[in-house]
């Protein structure tokens, strides 16, 4: 379980008091300025997609970010329990969810010691969200970890520009699940004040045997406007619990019963996570504006694992805790001229995390305590300038972070630490053809450092029983990649479209091996040189006024120079990547058969991809197509939506891994149904 508290500061925009339209306009400009700062703008050569809160209403049942996002481009995304709710995961080219950066209203939220985000610890985050954008490839700067194999950033609900109202959600559907959320929009309240709330509560069976779990989250925002500035606060808090099922399953054991989950049903799962962020943002002039954010994160939870005699009635279950405190500050300054645009941020944070283990049944005695600390200071500049029809494109991002380890008292090895420096650049340009077309290209080089569990080769504690194996702190060495991007995309009135090849060249790739560690989490290791490149096509269409299309696939290739397995010895030439698909694509039509009736069909194919880096073919995820259906029915203030998932109950396999030389699988959620139904007050 995991709670967050966010405190933002947003700059404000001259408001015109007489016109309540331009006043919401304003204040939006001005509490977005972060987020604006460091997105990929319109005429930007980036491959990115952005979902407006339009669209994030019409796919959103309460499943968490990564199910979500299913059918955005070249992304794929797995649940554990083989149910929307709970702990899922996403990839973007293939590339795993803990080397893409994540961001909340310009804050980091990737872990800094596990640069990975776990949805599951954000109940319905999707409720207050006005937008997100997916980039895709190196990206545009941001604080944080660096974009690897993509970004992702979300844009929270404006406090200051959302008219008063509110509304009610009850849900019901398969596995046992619910979920109930409400909010509530004041308006302006006088004195420039406004706020804003929700509260949301979910539970589920989960399809996998004892893989349910509950959660509950919390959203407030409030903002004070002024003539030229904005103060605004916001809270975001989540708890979460569920019997764990991180661990797949063979075929033999899915064709005995599709619902087995190896894991033991005293395997729990408990966390809490708090984010806090309070912003100022203060508009200069009538194109600039400066706008400071102080944050503050923290979270602590436990979770246990069987380590010995699982298949006895009383096994060896440790309870593994984990508690972080995470401040930081990140401060934006945004100019637009007529012919420039120009942004320019800093970003620093400091972090620290307990490690605490206990034996069942004695959870008072630890096993072991450790720490790890994170500092991490960053700062950026883009700058965009038109020459005729050609725009230019700049990015220029410094990076510093610094680990350091304080092992347990009686670890018997002394602290270590380690510190990395990185400049990250980026440049391209973008040429009008025409008012419809245009035709652009960049490439950008982001490097990254590897995450606390890489370095500690899966282990939670470094003592004299492992730390020879584990070696000096330099074992998994930074990673780096340089991405080209050359695309076209085309605007018409009635659609859009997009095609974008990419060529990513890594140096030194840390690239997941396929196997989890003793806790469950993913090992993984360097390769000397790795590629991917392939094709995106991204278009929408409303060819009829009451009919909407939408496609995009991608074709990729991946290949690793060289992979030596750790089980074997053998080295390998020439393999694929692991879970990188050759193809993945999705489809959707809407019809609105009445002004109060809209019908959606959509569709995903993702291709086969292997489980481990060297390329067996007995060791791989097959492919899989899946058709969801939805209803959607409004009836004056009330709104009724029926979600078929998985219509042609397809009964393959949506992620995995390996155990020694057995593939196991994450299954699909069988053909299910969820029925929500919303008041809006």
């Amino acid at each position: 379980m995991r709670s967050v508290i966010l405190l933002v500061l947003a700059p404000a925009a001259l408001v015109a008091q007489a016109d309540t339209s331009r006043v919401r306009r304003d204040t939006t400009t001005i509490e977005t300025v972060t987020v604006s700062a460091i997105r990929a703008r319109g005429e930007a050569p980036i491959a990115a997609r952005t979902l407006e809160r339009a669209e994030i209403e019409r796919r959103s049942f309460g499943q968490d970010i990564p199910l979500l996002l299913q059918g955005t481009p070249s992304l794929t995304s797995y649940s554990e329990t083989g149910n929307h709710w709970g702990y899922s995961y996403l990839r973007i080219r293939g590339v795993d969810q803990s080397r893409i950066n994540l961001t909340l209203d310009g804050i980091p939220l990737n872990d800094p010691e596990d640069q990975v985000l776990y949805f599951a610890d954000f109940p319905d985050l999707a409720n207050s969200i006005s937008s997100i954008q997916v980039q895709r490839g190196v990206g545009t700067s941001a604080p944080g970890t660096a974009s690897y194999g993509g970004s992702i950033n979300f844009e929270t609900v404006p406090v200051a520009a959302t008219p008063r109202g509110g509304d009610i959600q009850l849900q019901g559907g398969s596995f046992g699940s619910g979920r109930a959320s409400a909010e509530y929009a004041s308006g302006p309240l006088g004195g420039g004040v406004s706020l804003y709330a929700r509260a949301s509560a979910l539970q589920s069976r989960g399809y996998r045997h004892h893989s349910g779990m509950e959660g509950r989250s919390a959203f407030l925002g409030a903002a004070w406007v002024g003539a030229r500035e904005m103060l605004k606060f916001t809270y975001l808090a989540g708890l979460f619990s569920d019997t764990m099922a991180y661990v797949g399953a063979s075929e033999a054991e899915l064709a005995a019963d599709r619902r087995v989950n190896p894991l033991r049903p005293d395997e729990v799962d408990r966390f809490g996570e708090q984010v806090a962020a309070l912003a100022y943002t203060r508009q200069l002039s009538a194109r600039a504006s400066v706008a400071s954010t102080v944050y503050r994160t923290s979270a602590s939870g436990n979770y246990d694992v069987c380590i010995d005699a699982c298949d006895q009635p009383v096994a060896d279950l440790w309870n593994f805790n984990l508690d972080f405190a995470w401040y930081g500050i990140t401060n934006t300054l945004t100019h637009e001229g007529e012919r420039h645009r120009l942004s320019a941020g800093a970003h620093a944070s400091t972090y620290a995390r307990d490690h605490h283990a206990y034996a069942r049944p004695d959870v008072t005695t630890p096993l072991y305590f450790n720490t790890g600390h994170k500092r991490d200071a960053s700062a950026f500049v883009k700058a965009s300038y038109d020459v005729g029809r050609v725009t230019l494109f700049g990015d220029l991002q410094g990076r510093r972070a610094d680990f350091r380890y304080t092992p347990d008292a009686n670890a018997g090895i002394a602290g270590r630490s380690i510190a990395w420096t990185f400049l990250n650049p980026k440049a391209g340009a973008t040429l009008r053809l025409s008012r419809a077309a245009e035709l652009y290209g960049s490439y950008g080089i982001n490097s990254r450092e590897p995450a606390r569990a890489d370095m500690f080769a899966g282990f939670d504690n470094i003592d004299t029983s492992n730390a020879d194996f584990v070696g000096p702190l330099t074992r998994v060495r930074p990673e780096r990649v340089g991405d080209l991007e050359v695309g076209l995309r085309l605007r018409r009135p009635w659609g859009t479209a997009q095609l974008n090849a990419f060529a990513m060249s890594f140096r030194n790739e840390i690239l997941p091996i396929g196997e989890l560690s003793y806790i469950g989490t993913p090992l993984r290791a360097n390769v000397e040189g790795s590629w991917r490149r392939g094709v995106e096509l991204d278009a929408s269409a409303r060819p009829l006024d009451r009919v909407e299309v939408a496609g995009n696939a991608t074709v990729m290739r991946g290949r690793i120079t060289r992979f030596t397995d750790a089980t074997s010895g053998i080295t390998h030439e020439g393999t694929e990547p692991i879970l990188t698909p050759r193809l993945t694509a999705a489809q959707r039509v809407t019809v609105d058969v009445t002004s109060a009736l809209s019908l959606t069909a959509s569709a995903r194919q993702v291709g086969r991809s292997f489980l481990t880096n060297t390329s067996d073919a007995t060791l791989v995820l097959p492919a899989h197509a899946v058709a969801d259906l939805q209803a959607r029915l409004l009836l004056g203030r009330a709104e009724a939506t029926l979600h078929l998932n998985n219509a042609g109950d397809s009964r393959r396999y949506a992620g995995g891994h390996v155990w020694g030389a057995t593939p196991l699988y994450y299954v699909l959620p069988p053909r299910n149904l969820f029925l929500q139904l919303r008041l809006l007050f």
